[in-house]
């Protein structure tokens, strides 16, 4: 594909495109995704791929984009924000660590990473649509949870950072330096309620 600057057309077939080159780009990375593996897994030709996504990275930020957004719906949908602060923050955590510690989160956080120098844009669009994605739910969180008195909190956006890296304890460094591929439900709970009851050792009213 080329690798020129191009907009996205959506159509018909948008949503197959992006679940064939799902597939692709997680079993063999961006690089070792080429254009007929794709085609092939989407159901589509190469000129209905490329009417779609003239560039490569394109396509890549898009499914990266689609699978950070889709979970971070999912966790708003399933979490009562009008719940006591800690049941709040033990569901936040909860999602957050099935994210990052998921095959699919670890393979598109990889990708990114090993192309971010080549390919800068492709880091800028992952830490938006994953990272500071969370960042700004959290803060709108926290702001209403403070005019509400539940929470003290003087930067609202530290404390987001503070609670999305006290999610990532332990479990994260090991699962990208290849000591674990997966984790039992009791090492992820431990890691939720340990950040839960450190940021409200901290922040609580």
């Amino acid at each position: 594909m080329p690798d020129g600057t191009s907009t996205i057309k959506k159509g018909r077939k948008f949503d197959q495109v992006l679940a064939g080159a799902t597939e692709v780009f997680l079993a063999c990375g961006f690089e070792g995704a080429s254009v007929d593996d794709i085609a092939r897994a989407a159901g589509v030709s190469k000129a209905t791929l490329y009417s779609y996504f003239p560039d490569k990275r394109l396509l890549f930020m898009e499914v990266a984009k689609g699978e950070c957004c889709r979970q971070a719906d999912h966790a708003a949908e399933k979490i009562d924000v009008a719940a006591p602060v800690a049941d709040v923050l033990l569901k936040a955590a909860d999602h957050m660590i099935e994210f990052i510690t998921s095959e699919v989160g670890q393979r598109i956080f990889r990708i990114c990473v090993a192309e971010s120098d080549r390919f800068p844009e492709l880091g800028r669009e992952f830490y938006d649509s994953g990272p500071a994605l969370i960042r700004e739910r959290l803060v709108d969180y926290f702001e209403k949870a403070v005019a509400r008195g539940e929470l003290v909190i003087d930067d609202v956006a530290l404390a987001a950072d503070q609670f999305h890296e006290l999610c990532k304890a332990n479990l994260f460094t090991r699962a990208i330096f290849n000591m674990a591929e997966s984790f039992t439900d009791a090492e992820k709970q431990r890691v939720a309620q340990g950040a839960v009851t450190t940021f409200l050792a901290r922040y609580g009213a």
